[in-house]
């Protein structure tokens, strides 16, 4: 009977309208949860052939809630640099921190896309919902080995102690120096120059290499020759390195390193103008200029005049900070000025974001519906760049929630109206027997 219709159809609506209000209130509920994304609600039709005799039956609604995971929220600055967003596409790998307690094989992944992270007692980076940041170690030296992009197997807990302590010991190191041409001439004193240079070892301690440069006085004219002799105090003074420098003396290369001959110690590489030194904490790479390039070594005027030294290394630190670049390195540094990469956060993408699992507090998970994830660098392939110091707003537009908070009160009006509606017909059917 179509009357019957009419009022199965205004129930369904009034049900549709019900599920559509609790979209919005969760909508606005949570309008300032970092994170969020926006639950929609679609009507659907349900169409009834018609029957014969040209009547017509209603069908009615029925309604569908997706939440819209690719809507992004606006970006916003805040103090800790260990807060995260993503810029663009991309979701942050996390698990939880009962996973990680439990300590029973595989964790479960999840996705985030902004988080703020702060260590626990124990280090680990997690969010105050117990969410835990996961990335990819880096080795002892800062590089990052290669791991499977379609697994997590290579993924671990973040973990962060800001009480260690660490060393940069010196692996390079750069000797710009003029030597007086006055002292390679007939006739001057032959006095040696000593020059000392600083360097850390592989324990953190201060260690110097001690550089004398003897000049070879000729008995007439210049022989523009030095003996450079390499001392190093942690091996108790032992020279480490003994070369004979020859300098060039033509108009167009004058003062330029000529020949550098290897007497004792590593080999002078005149293509790369560096010499190989095995101190006692390990080898350094020390460059002294290439043959008739400016810059290094020089022999120049009647001054000995130390130019440049460059080195890297400092002493040992205590950890700082730790921060976040836009390719998700993350990067420790220390009170003494030193950094060193510690962990690369990848960005997990999926075919269909929106076909994610919804967690609680803004996490989801991979689903059929979702597609397979994979593991890209941030900014690389489809997604964006990974920022620290921000967090991601929730996706939610109060003014249009309220706008269509407008529209299902007065269609659920509508509906019971339609309710009322017949059952005053229906009663009108009921008093034509009396």
């Amino acid at each position: 009977m179509t009357i019957s219709s009419s009022l199965n159809a205004g129930v369904a609506g009034l049900n549709a309208n019900a599920a559509r209000l609790a979209s919005i209130s969760d909508n606005i509920a949570n309008s300032s949860t970092y994170g969020y994304k926006r639950v929609s609600a679609d009507f659907h039709s349900l169409v009834v052939q018609g029957t014969a005799g040209g009547a017509y039956a209603a069908g009615g609604v029925r309604v569908t809630t997706h939440r819209l995971i690719d809507e992004r929220g606006p970006l916003i600055t805040t103090s800790n640099p260990t807060d995260l967003a993503v810029d663009g596409r991309g979701m942050l790998p996390v698990t939880s921190d009962v996973a990680v307690a439990n300590g029973n094989g595989a964790l479960p992944l999840m996705l985030m896309t902004t988080g703020s992270f702060r260590p626990d007692a124990s280090g680990l980076l997690r969010t105050e919902t117990g969410m835990v940041l996961l990335g990819w170690p880096t080795g002892p030296d800062g590089s990052m080995p290669p791991f499977p992009r379609d697994t997590i197997a290579g993924l671990e807990p973040v973990r962060v102690n800001l009480n260690q302590y660490a060393g940069d010991p010196t692996t390079r190191l750069s000797l710009g120096v003029n030597l007086p041409a006055t002292e390679t001439m007939a006739g001057a004193s032959g006095d040696t120059l000593d020059l000392t240079v600083e360097y850390y070892g592989n324990l953190g301690t201060s260690e110097t290499l001690t550089f004398s440069f003897t000049p070879t006085v000729p008995g007439t004219g210049a022989s523009n020759e030095w003996t450079m002799v390499i001392r190093d105090s942690a091996s108790g003074g032992a020279v480490i390195g003994e070369y004979t420098v020859v300098f060039d003396d033509t108009r167009g290369g004058g003062g330029t390193i000529a020949s550098v001959t290897t007497l004792s110690g590593g080999a002078y590489d005149p293509a790369t103008g560096k010499i190989g030194l095995t101190v006692d904490g390990g080898p350094i790479e020390l460059s002294i200029g290439k043959p008739g390039e400016q810059g290094g070594l020089t022999q120049l005027s009647d001054s000995f005049a130390p130019i440049s030294i460059v080195k890297d290394g400092s002493p040992v630190g205590n950890l700082a900070s730790v921060e976040v670049d836009q390719n998700g390195y993350m990067h420790a540094i220390y009170d003494t000025g030193f950094v060193r990469t510690i962990y690369k956060i990848p960005l997990v993408d999926v075919p269909n974001p929106n076909g994610l699992v919804s967690l609680n507090n803004q996490a989801y998970q991979v689903s059929a519906q979702s597609g397979p994830f994979f593991l890209w660098d941030a900014g690389d392939g489809p997604t964006g760049a990974l920022a620290g110091f921000s967090r991601e707003e929730s996706s939610t537009d109060v003014a249009r929630e309220l706008t269509q908070l407008i529209q299902t009160q007065r269609a659920y009006s509508s509906n019971a109206k339609v309710i009322q509606t017949v059952d005053e017909m229906l009663q009108e059917t009921t008093n034509i027997k009396r």
